[in-house]
């Protein structure tokens, strides 16, 4: 997920701040906080599939944790190794399925002058994805109770293999989407259309949800019913706004 780091600039410019204006739309809902729900409305369907986010959806990620492992064994400054990765495009090559791992491994070693074990890389690629859940497990159980599950992740294969052996709230998911096995990220229309695909239902009757605004604009182009991630209450609004069973 580091090709989500080396990219973030770019990607914070393209965040809206603002709700889309776009569509009909149910009148604003608030929970007890006062959360508005941020799902345009579609009068007639029913949701039959929740389609997941991974990093700051499902989970914290902490992108300094990584950079932090890399600069001890390297002696390099932060932004040194940012700068050599986003020029060298390895991690968006890596979650595009284009480097097996341990050639990733290696490859990542030689840019920053560094040499050490592929399980120690191994273990300061995980670090970044190894800070806890954000939305309770119990949640997730709960939903899949009355719905089917698709997780739609831009990664890579070793936080993905790491996760599955160490994120219990992973097992709750149907069937996955992943950036490396397709060869496709986020926004690419084919990542979408293969979620939905697995869903085995119609675009409109699934509702996604992704912290990055451009993802869940290009979800909602074909069809998906789609909220930004803000937040768990924010997350039981939108789905209530979105006729799902919380």
């Amino acid at each position: 997920m580091l090709a989500r780091a080396v990219a973030a600039s770019r990607r914070d410019s393209a965040r809206a701040r603002t709700r889309s204006g776009q569509g009909v739309r149910r009148p604003p809902r608030r929970t007890g906080r006062g959360v508005r729900a941020a799902i345009p409305l579609r009068i007639g369907t029913m949701i039959k599939v929740l389609i997941f986010d991974l990093g700051r959806v499902l989970l914290n990620v902490d992108f300094e944790a990584g950079y932090a492992g890399m600069a001890a064994v390297s002696g390099l400054r932060r932004d040194e190794i940012g700068r050599r990765l986003r020029d060298s495009g390895l991690p968006y090559a890596f979650e595009s399925g284009q480097i097996p791992p341990r050639d990733f491994a290696q490859q990542v070693c030689e840019l920053l002058g560094t040499a050490v074990s592929f399980e120690d890389f191994r273990a300061i690629w995980y670090s970044v994805v190894d800070q806890g859940p954000i939305i309770p497990e119990q949640f997730i159980v709960s939903l899949h109770q009355r719905y089917r599950l698709v997780l739609l992740s831009n990664t890579n294969e070793l936080h993905f293999s790491m996760l599955k052996e160490r994120c219990p709230i992973l097992s709750h998911f149907d069937a996955c989407t992943l950036s490396y096995e397709l060869g496709v990220q986020k926004p690419d229309e084919a990542i979408y259309r293969d979620a939905v695909a697995k869903a085995g239902c119609e675009p409109q009757e699934c509702f996604y949800t992704d912290d990055i605004q451009e993802y869940v604009e290009a979800a909602r182009r074909i069809g998906i019913q789609a909220a930004p991630f803000r937040g768990l209450e924010q997350l039981k609004t939108d789905l209530c706004a979105a006729g799902v069973e919380i």
